[in-house]
C-alpha cells in the first residue's frame, strides 16, 4: 500500500549509491547475496534476544535490497536477478518470525505460525499473478522497472519492513504485532485473488 510513495523517497539516495558500486564493479547479484547473508545474522541475533542487533541486521537487508534492484536497473534487469531476488526475499521474511519462535517458543511459536501461514497467502498469491501477467503480456503502470508484475496490496514491502521493526522494538507485544499483521495479510491475499482472478478471467 504504501511502496509507491516510499520508493519515491528512497530512489534518488539508492541511485547515487548503486552509481557508486556499479563503478567498484560489484554486481546487482553479489548485492542480493551479501544483504540475505546479512539477513540471516538477525536469526541468531533473535534467539539470544538481541532485539537492537537484530534491528540492523534487518535494516541492512532492506538496504541492500533497495540497492540491488537501483544496480540493476543501471546493469541491466535480467530475469535470473529478479528469480534470486524474490526468492531470498520470500525466505527471509519467514526467517524473521521463525526466529521469534525459537528464542521465545512457548509465547510466541502459534503466532509466528499463523505469520507465516498468511506470508504463503500473500506470496503465493503474488507470485502466481505475476506468473499469469508475464505470460499474457500484462504491465504494471505503476511499477514498471520490476523484473515481475508487481501485485499491490494493504501489506506490501514498506509494511513488512515496519512490521519487523516494531517486532524489534517492541518484543514483550510481538504476538499481539504478529496477529495483527497477520490479518492485514490476509486481506491482502483475498483482495489479490478476487482481483486477479477477474483481471485473468
Amino acid at each position: 500500500m504504501l511502496d509507491r510513495y516510499s520508493i519515491q523517497i528512497i530512489k534518488q539516495p539508492l541511485k547515487q549509491a548503486a552509481k557508486g558500486l556499479n563503478t567498484l564493479g560489484i554486481s546487482a547479484n553479489q548485492i542480493t547475496l551479501a544483504g540475505f547473508v546479512l539477513g540471516c545474522f538477525a536469526f541468531p541475533a533473535l534467539i539470544y534476544q538481541r532485539y537492537d542487533l537484530a534491528l540492523l541486521f534487518i535494516c541492512l537487508n532492506r538496504i541492500a535490497d533497495g540497492l540491488d534492484g537501483a544496480l540493476a536497473r543501471i546493469q541491466g534487469i535480467t530475469d535470473a536477478g529478479g528469480f534470486l531476488d524474490i526468492s531470498l526475499d520470500f525466505l527471509f521474511y519467514s526467517l524473521i518470525p521463525f526466529g521469534f519462535a525459537v528464542a521465545l517458543p512457548e509465547q510466541n511459536a502459534l503466532a509466528s505460525a499463523f505469520l507465516i501461514f498468511s506470508f504463503i497467502g500473500t506470496g503465493s498469491s503474488f507470485l502466481a499473478f505475476a506468473v499469469m501477467a508475464s505470460k499474457r503480456g500484462i504491465e504494471n503502470p505503476v511499477y514498471k522497472n520490476k523484473s515481475l508484475y508487481y501485485m499491490s496490496g494493504i501489506t506490501e514491502g514498506t509494511e513488512t519492513i515496519a512490521c519487523f521493526i516494531l517486532f524489534c522494538l517492541l518484543p514483550q507485544h510481538y504476538s499481539l504485532i504478529a496477529y495483527t499483521f497477520g490479518g492485514l495479510c490476509w486481506i491482502t491475499t483475498f483482495t489479490r485473488i478476487y482481483s486477479g482472478y477477474h483481471t485473468l478471467k
